[in-house]
């Protein structure tokens, strides 16, 4: 039976007998005051700062609330700040907080607060980073002030702090803020339009929230992480259901609201409920990623890399992960978003053309892999990346290369990843993951393609190259000398084989007919859904 067959079947299975699915616990009154989600994956940890997984990341942007927030334009706008004043010189940035901003335990919100926030995120993020090399000083100047001087201009400020991707500049009270960035926080305590109801979190099962009544959205319509955040229904169910067909039947019994990822194979079937809406969940789409651990053997050698590069398919990859409907994918042999103004295939000519499984094995003889265990971390609750290791298990065995397929869930993938211990000793060689498109429209937002060794991410690239185009963007003057920057900056990563993008795809999204507000982007925004 192959896997289209089976989740058809399987999801009418689940229908035909959803009378032994668990009913919903609450009266109908209270019913319509609470939404039922079911998330992209298990929110394992809750930490936005020490991991950059984008479930985390989607619920705490419930729960932590941002100096200024990306639109759907893409364009930082002001959030919890009421204005900034920059010096003459661009190197001194003072912001004011907006009044009467408080936390979820009723204290306000501080400069100092806010400082130590900064100081915790720009340890983890790329950005920030770049900002810790160039600082002076980051201080409160009162309650409401903060000041951030640096040695030189940094233009690109309000996007660090308003940008989507992880880690997100989340503003957390100075006791948080002040925890280890390598290390977890253990209370989860903002100021953003929800809280978090630590009692009632059961990892793998459900996570709760409540509207914060103390939450003061802004007086402009919301526009994804900017504007007004109004929340309109009182508690927020996140449950966990990892497989697609239990999801698929829950969403058509009225037992679940909105489900974030729906397969793709049974889209069709809930577009024939007359009470169900199936639509993009994101027109900016998601780029697909083969990461490699560059620290160990054989893939600490790029031909090794490249071995993988040119055998790989896109065209397979995209198939299992979204199906034959050509308008969800497209093949990209680009670290960068298609249709956006710096998209790019310069260098990736790796990509393209037939396969090479001879050149491939050929490399990896030169590259002296001898058939030593190929760890291969798979998430199997996550429907994208458990089709992207499918394909990578026969992939590397064609290339003649011994698989361990290590099948887990997303959760544990998470804290696999981060381990630099060798791959026989808790560590690993490969992992899948996506990037959202609206992080990969330039290089300031992409945390996947730096290679500065110890602070890039998992996987610890390093060259020289890869970082001096990302810094010529950053210098660029205009349009044109950004795009000759990414354009050199794609050709390096594909020397250097950073990464290998998978493909570019869409994906849906689907929620019953009752909720209304639902909007696509990178997040799912839950400010102005209503459920009637």
């Amino acid at each position: 039976m192959d896997r289209r067959t089976f989740f058809r079947t399987s999801a009418a299975a689940a229908i035909a007998g959803a009378g032994g699915l668990p009913a919903p616990a609450l009266s109908q009154g209270a019913g319509a005051r609470t939404l039922r989600f079911v998330p992209q994956a298990n929110l394992a940890n809750f930490d936005p700062i020490w991991g950059t997984q984008y479930v985390v990341r989607n619920a705490s942007a419930l729960v932590w609330d941002t100096l200024y927030g990306l639109d759907d334009k893409l364009e930082p706008r002001r959030q919890m700040v009421e204005g900034e004043e920059v010096s003459a010189d661009g190197k001194t940035w003072t912001f004011r907080l907006r009044e009467g901003l408080r936390w979820h335990d009723g204290e306000p919100v501080r400069a100092a607060d806010c400082v130590a926030s900064l100081n915790r995120w720009a340890v983890r993020d790329g950005m920030g980073q770049m900002l810790r090399a160039i600082q002076e000083e980051l201080v409160a100047v009162d309650d409401r002030s903060f000041r951030w001087r640096l040695k030189q201009p940094y233009p690109k400020m309000l996007l660090a702090l308003g940008k989507t991707n992880t880690p997100m500049a989340f503003m957390m009270p100075e006791r948080l803020a002040r925890t280890d960035p390598f290390q977890q926080i253990t209370e989860f305590v903002g100021s953003g339009p929800m809280r978090f109801l630590r009692n009632e979190w059961v990892p793998g099962a459900r996570a709760v929230f409540t509207r914060f009544e103390q939450y003061r959205p802004r007086a402009e319509p919301a526009s994804w992480l900017a504007g007004g955040k109004q929340i309109n229904f009182d508690r927020l169910e996140w449950v966990i259901m990892p497989d697609p067909a239990t999801a698929s039947a829950a969403l058509q019994n009225g037992e679940i609201d909105w489900w974030e990822t729906p397969l793709t194979d049974l889209v069709p079937q809930l577009r024939r409920s007359r009470n169900i809406t199936v639509d993009i969940a994101d027109p900016l789409g998601n780029i697909g990623s083969f990461r490699f651990n560059h620290l160990h053997e054989p893939f600490s050698d790029v031909r090794a890399r490249r071995a993988v590069a040119m055998a790989l398919n896109q065209e397979d990859y995209m198939r299992a992960v979204v199906g034959d409907e050509g308008s969800l994918w497209q093949t990209s042999a680009s670290f960068f978003t298609p249709g956006t103004p710096l998209y790019t295939e310069a260098g990736g000519d790796i990509l393209k053309g037939p396969r090479n499984i001879e050149g491939a094995k050929a490399l990896l003889r030169e590259a002296g892999y001898k058939g030593q265990p190929i760890t291969v971390l798979v998430a199997q609750d996550q429907a994208p990346l458990k089709a992207m290791g499918e394909v990578t298990n026969s992939l590397l065995g064609a290339i003649g290369m011994n698989v361990d397929f290590v099948a887990t869930d997303w959760g544990t993938v998470g804290q696999r990843r981060a381990s630099k211990a060798p791959p026989g000793q808790g560590g690993w060689h490969v992992f899948h993951t996506w990037h959202a498109g609206a992080d990969c429209t330039n290089p300031a937002t992409q945390i996947q393609i730096r290679a500065n060794g110890d602070g890039a991410w998992f996987g610890w690239p390093s060259d020289r190259a890869v970082e001096a185009a990302r810094d010529r963007w950053f210098e660029a003057a205009d349009l044109e000398a950004e795009k000759a920057a990414v354009a050199e900056m794609n050709r390096e990563l594909w020397r250097h084989v950073t990464y290998v993008p998978t493909g570019f795809y869409k994906t849906f999204q689907a929620w019953r007919r009752n909720v209304t507000g639902v909007v696509g982007g990178p997040i799912p925004f839950f400010w102005g859904v209503s459920k009637s």
